[in-house]
């Protein structure tokens, strides 16, 4: 048994009303992400410190 069967099974109404809802729960999962948790991760990534050399001699 899979997580997503199990969250298609437990969503109410057909499938189009599911693909709805699915489709509002992963723009919200999406929304929350961009606005509160990457904001608060970024500053600790290691690509946040990258440097550009002229390279010459």
């Amino acid at each position: 048994m899979s997580m997503y069967g199990f969250i298609w099974r437990s969503l109410p109404g057909n499938w189009f009303v599911r693909l709805l809802i699915s489709l509002i729960l992963i723009a919200a999962a999406v929304f929350l992400l961009m606005q509160y948790v990457f904001p608060v991760v970024a500053p600790y990534m290691p690509f946040n410190n990258a440097t550009v050399t002229d390279g010459g001699p």
